[in-house]
């Protein structure tokens, strides 16, 4: 691998760990502002909603100029997010900030990787992106929780800061203070990932031809055999990823009568899971034969419905760990796969925006759908089945459909009408 990827994971690991303790403390702040439960699940939605409404310009905005530089911005912007937390604005609107800044982040992080390495390398690279990013999130979550637990926020609160009179009373606003540092440092690392080199001039800043063009692009990759099922596949995932980190609260209270800091290093478990996949999966699975672990992804879903069984925290812990393999050993080769095939139609940005759009609209749904059940007064057993049910058979629908696609294929092939593509087959 090139130094300069390097940095890139640094400056990942940096600010993915700011991102996942802060999500914590946000919990943290609205429940000491005893906002309604539903609330909670409706922080995500406030933080991915840039990512489908600013869909359209990101990707622009990415390609717009040297992406250390967009992520530099972007981290700044998640300073001034936390900083309106501190100040108290609703935590809702600030996480929404926050939310603004890692939407204009992640075309640059993702699209950086296809302007610095070849095709061969992106499953190796994702991986370890993946891996950088799991660890951050285990690493965060468990941080988040240790900075609300009343013996490191006493000693936090403790600190005082002569002359300057700072709004931290509270161990949520101590532990946003020292989140707002995290950002800080990522961006400083953001100052040394390398210029690609890559031509940065963008055809158009209207944003009227900015959406039409993002439309283009979003059709073009929902119609392409291989762009569909990857990006069926993400959306998915992530969606349910999202989800399953507020599942994962409510059960552990209900079923194991964990606190929030308890809770918080249940989902660091999954996390370790996701890591566990993802490394076997840069190992095992080449871009080629990416689709080929679909089927992984059905059983994750079979996987999350045993939840309900389980009532003993160690083995609440390895079950954890196996909802978390079978997810990092699928999303890798899929985001790999579709980050190629949206290089190659259409440009790194602009196929990490089209991605990010896909994947937060399902984050929105099925986030929004869960703080529904908890608005109703649905059983945390209820929404766990109900989760894991719906998470496998939208896989067994995704691979049937690969395979309908790839009849199609055999047969265009066949008559002469189409001709083969190296990354059109699995």
């Amino acid at each position: 691998m090139k130094r300069g990827f390097y940095t890139i994971i640094a400056a990942q690991f940096f600010s993915s760990l700011a991102d996942n303790a802060l999500l914590i403390a946000a919990i943290a702040l609205l429940r000491g502002l005893h906002e309604p439960a539903w609330m909670t699940p409706a922080l995500k939605q406030s933080f991915v909603v840039s990512y489908v409404v600013l869909a359209p310009l990101v990707g622009a905005f990415a390609d717009s100029m040297p992406k250390g530089r967009v992520m530099l911005i972007t981290n700044a912007i998640k300073i001034v997010g936390c900083a309106m937390m501190l100040f108290d604005v609703h935590p809702l609107l600030a996480y929404g900030l926050v939310g603004l800044g890692a939407a204009a982040y992640s075309p640059a992080k993702y699209g950086i990787l296809t302007e610095l390495l070849p095709p061969q390398q992106l499953v190796i690279a994702n991986g370890w992106i993946e891996g950088a990013t799991v660890g951050s999130i285990i690493i965060g979550v468990l941080l988040g929780g240790a900075l609300i637990t009343p013996r490191v926020s006493t000693v936090l609160l403790g600190i005082d800061f002569p002359v300057i009179d700072l709004p931290i009373d509270t161990p949520p606003a101590a532990a946003i203070t020292i989140i707002m540092a995290l950002y800080l440092i990522a961006a400083i690392i953001n100052g040394f990932i390398p210029d690609t080199g890559v031509d940065h001039r963008v055809p158009s800043t209207n944003p009227l031809y900015l959406i039409r063009e993002f439309s283009h692009c979003v059709a073009l990759l929902w119609r392409d055999r291989l762009g569909q099922i990857t990006l069926a596949t993400t959306t998915l995932f992530w969606g349910a990823g999202a989800t399953l980190q507020f599942i994962v609260i409510d059960w552990a209270a209900r079923s194991l009568s964990l606190d929030l800091s308890q809770a918080s290093m249940l989902q660091g478990v999954v996390a370790v899971g996701v890591a566990v996949g993802a490394l076997l999966a840069a190992k095992f699975v080449t871009l080629r034969r990416s689709v080929d672990v679909l089927p992984v992804g059905a059983a994750m879903g079979v996987v999350v419905m045993v939840m309900i069984f389980v009532t003993y925290v160690p083995l609440a812990v390895v079950l954890m760990i196996a909802i978390g393999a079978c997810a990092g050993f699928f999303v890798v080769p899929m985001n790999a796969l579709l980050q190629h095939r949206g290089h190659v139609l259409m440009g790194a940005g602009h196929s990490i925006a089209v991605q990010n759009f896909n994947e937060n609209i399902g984050i929105l749904v099925m986030v929004g759908l869960y703080a529904l059940m908890v608005r109703m007064g649905i059983s945390i057993d209820s929404a766990v089945m109900l989760f894991g049910t719906f998470v496998a058979c939208s896989m067994l629908l995704v691979m049937w459909r690969h395979r309908v696609n790839q009849a199609q294929f055999d047969s265009l092939h066949l008559v002469g009408m189409d001709k083969p593509d190296a990354t059109d087959r699995s």
